[in-house]
C-alpha cells in the first residue's frame, strides 16, 4: 500500500465514525467501500501568441457503496463530514435490502510504488511555465514560414484517494499526472493543415519541460502538419493495411479492449462473450493488459476498490485466455479481480476498466513488413474512432497516412478511416513487427459516461483485407 500523507479520516469526519457507517451501510452485502478522494489540477493553454487559458481546480468528496449480486447502491458528496455520510448510508443501503449476503474477502495488499507522490503542480513556477509555453510558441514559428498559429499546453494534476473497507482495510494511493502537447497549424497557396503531438504520464513536469524534449515535441508537430498539407485524397475500397508501432494501438484498445471487460461478457453483450479459450486471433497475436509499468499514464498502484494492478494475459497466442474485472463482476464470474476497477472520481461508481492495453512484438522486421505490401495503406496516426461492443465494429479516422504499392511508401493521403471489426480484425493479422512501442502518454477512454486514463501499444502489424474509407478511386 502507497504511504501517502493524505488522510482525509480524521480531518472531517472520525475515522471510527466513519468506518461504523461503512459497516452499517454494508450489513448483509456482498461488498462495499467508502472511497474519498481529493484532487488539484492546473492547465495553462498557450494559442496563437497569448495566454488562452489558466485555470487550476481542487476539488474533494466521497463515494459510498454497497454491492449485492448485481445491484449497487451508490452515493457520493462534496461535503466531507458524518451528517452526509449518514445520508449517504440510507441511499446505498437500498441495494442491500434484507441482507443475507456474504462479504467478499479484501484484496491483497502490496508495497509496490509505481510513481512519485510528488506534486506536479508545484514542480516548477507558474512564470517559468508560462515562459516555456512562450518559447515553444516562438521556436515553432520560426522553424517555417508557413505556421500561421501554435497552441501549446502544460497540464498537471495530483489526485488522493483513500479506500476504507467494512473489515477496517485502509488502501491509500497518490496518483500524479502530467502532459504537455504542442498543435501547428500550416498554410499554403490558401490550404490549412494541422498536426500535433504530446504526451506524459504519471510523473513529474521536469523532464517535459526541458528545451531537448519540447523541441522535439514541436518538431514532430510541424512535420505531421507540413505532411498533410501534401496529402491525396484517400483512396476507398478493401485493402490490405498496415499499422504503425505505438498509438495505432488505439485501434486494438477500442475493437478489441472494450469486449475483454468482464461487464461485457458477463451480461453476454461482447461479441467476445462466451469464447474464453478459443482461438480468437491469428496465431502470434498475444495482447495484455498491464497496470504495473511504471509511471505510465494508464499506471495504477492500486485500482479505485483498492486491488493491486496486475501484468493480465488476455490473449495468448491468438487464444482468448483472460477477461479484465472489477470485484463485483469478478465475483458474480467466479474468477479473481484483476486490477481493473477503475472510476472517473469518487462522484462515479467503478466497473472494469482498462489500464494500459497492448500487443506483444513478434520478429519480423518492420521494414518486410511495408515491403510487402503490394497494395494498401501505410497509417502511422490515429484520430478517433467509434466501436460497437455488442459486435465489434469500428470506424477509426487516420491522422497521417501513407500509400503503398509494390512495397513502396508514395504520397501521404487525407481523410482515410479504417472499417472493420474487432475478431475479423484479429484473424486476419498476417505479420508482427518486432518494434512494439508504447504511445507516448496522451489516451483517455470513455465509458458510460466516464473518462479515465490509459496508455496503449503495440508493434507494426499487417491487417488483411479491411475496408478504408475515402474520396478517391483505389
Amino acid at each position: 500500500m502507497t504511504d501517502a500523507p493524505f488522510r482525509p479520516l480524521g480531518e472531517s469526519i472520525d475515522e471510527g465514525v466513519a468506518l461504523a457507517l461503512l459497516r452499517q451501510a454494508t450489513d448483509g452485502a456482498d461488498d462495499g467501500e467508502l472511497f474519498l478522494e481529493r484532487r488539484r489540477s492546473e492547465m495553462l493553454l498557450f494559442d496563437d501568441g497569448r495566454v488562452k487559458t489558466a485555470s487550476y481546480d481542487a476539488s474533494e468528496g466521497f463515494g459510498l457503496r454497497a454491492v449485492r449480486g448485481e445491484t449497487a447502491g451508490y452515493a457520493h458528496s462534496t461535503e466531507m463530514s458524518e451528517q452526509a455520510l449518514r445520508r449517504a448510508v440510507e441511499t446505498a443501503r437500498l441495494a442491500v435490502g434484507d441482507g443475507g449476503g456474504t462479504m467478499a474477502p479484501p484484496p491483497g495488499g502490496t508495497n509496490r510504488r509505481l510513481y512519485t507522490d510528488a506534486d506536479p503542480i508545484a514542480a516548477a513556477p507558474f512564470a517559468m511555465k508560462l515562459d516555456t509555453l512562450r518559447e515553444i510558441d516562438a521556436f515553432a514559428r520560426g522553424l517555417d514560414p508557413r505556421v500561421v498559429q501554435v497552441s501549446a499546453s502544460i497540464a498537471a494534476s495530483l489526485q488522493e484517494v483513500e479506500i476504507l473497507r467494512p473489515d477496517g482495510q485502509s488502501v491509500r494511493d497518490v496518483r500524479p499526472m502530467t502532459r504537455l502537447h504542442v498543435s501547428v497549424i500550416v498554410e499554403e497557396n490558401g490550404r490549412r493543415e494541422q498536426g500535433g503531438m504530446g504526451g506524459g504520464g504519471r510523473s513529474g513536469l521536469e523532464a517535459l519541460m526541458t528545451r531537448d524534449h519540447w523541441e522535439g515535441v514541436t518538431r514532430e508537430a510541424l512535420r505531421i502538419a507540413l505532411v498533410n498539407l501534401v496529402a491525396e485524397p484517400a483512396p476507398a475500397g478493401v485493402m490490405d493495411v498496415v499499422l504503425g508501432p505505438g498509438w495505432p494501438g488505439i485501434l486494438l484498445h477500442e475493437a478489441i479492449g472494450h469486449g475483454l471487460e468482464g461487464d461485457f461478457n458477463r451480461k453476454k453483450s461482447s461479441a467476445f462473450a462466451g469464447l474464453m479459450g478459443q482461438r480468437i486471433a491469428a496465431p502470434g497475436v498475444t495482447v495484455l493488459d498491464d497496470g504495473t509499468l511504471p509511471d505510465r499514464r494508464g499506471s495504477l498502484t492500486v485500482d479505485d476498490e483498492g486491488t493491486p494492478s496486475a501484468r493480465n494475459v488476455l490473449i495468448e497466442d491468438g487464444v482468448l485466455v483472460g477477461y479484465m474485472q472489477d470485484r463485483q463482476n469478478a465475483r458474480l464470474m467466479g474468477v479473481a479481480p484483476t486490477g481493473n476497477g477503475r472510476r472517473q472520481s469518487y462522484a462515479h461508481p467503478p466497473m472494469p476498466r482498462m489500464t494500459n492495453t497492448y500487443m506483444l512484438g513478434g520478429n519480423t522486421d518492420p521494414q518486410d513488413i511495408v515491403a510487402d505490401l503490394s497494395d494498401g495503406i501505410y497509417a502511422v496516426g490515429f484520430g478517433g474512432g467509434q466501436v460497437d461492443i455488442t459486435n465489434g465494429k469500428f470506424v477509426f479516422s487516420c491522422t497521417e497516412a501513407y500509400r503503398v504499392k509494390n512495397g513502396r511508401v508514395g504520397a501521404p493521403v487525407k481523410g482515410a478511416t479504417l472499417i472493420g471489426d474487432g475478431a475479423t480484425a484479429l484473424s486476419k493479422i498476417r505479420a508482427i513487427g518486432d518494434d512494439m512501442a508504447l504511445d507516448p502518454g496522451i489516451g483517455n477512454c470513455g465509458k458510460a459516461g466516464q473518462w479515465v486514463p490509459v496508455g496503449v501499444g503495440q508493434p507494426t502489424l499487417l491487417i488483411g483485407g479491411l475496408t478504408v474509407g475515402g474520396s478517391a478511386k483505389g
